[in-house]
């Protein structure tokens, strides 16, 4: 993880990965945009499992009074967008995922790998 970044940065990992969100990725943009420091990238199956990680995250950030900005696509669950102010959470129905490919927009951000999203790469490997 990059040194200077928020620390618990990793309470928002463990938040998605609390409802098996797939291909996590934390893209550092603070010297590539003012919107926010880290765009964490995550999918969902299914439009329910979008909205269940979206729900899942409001709820287990909130016991640590992290509570969002704003909110959009809880409805649709093909893209939902939990705006954290530092931190911007887009979890996406993996198809619509594929089409957006933030990623790539974004491509000139570092990678940022977490203790959970560490831990979360060890056990797919084992399995």
């Amino acid at each position: 993880m990059t040194d200077d970044l928020d620390p618990s940065l990793d309470l928002y990992v463990k938040a998605v990965l609390g409802k098996k969100a797939s291909r996590v990725v934390a893209l550092d943009v603070r010297e590539l945009s003012s919107v926010a420091d880290v765009f964490l990238i995550c999918s969902g199956r299914s439009n329910r499992q979008v909205a269940a990680i979206a729900e899942f995250v409001k709820v287990d950030l909130k016991k640590h009074g992290i509570k969002p900005m704003s909110v959009e696509g809880m409805k649709e669950g093909h893209w939902v967008l939990l705006d954290y102010g530092h931190v911007i959470i887009h979890i996406f129905y993996e198809p619509v995922r594929n089409i957006y490919d933030l990623e790539g927009l974004w491509i000139d951000a570092k990678r940022i790998k977490t203790k959970s999203m560490t831990l979360e790469t060890e056990k797919s490997h084992q399995t």
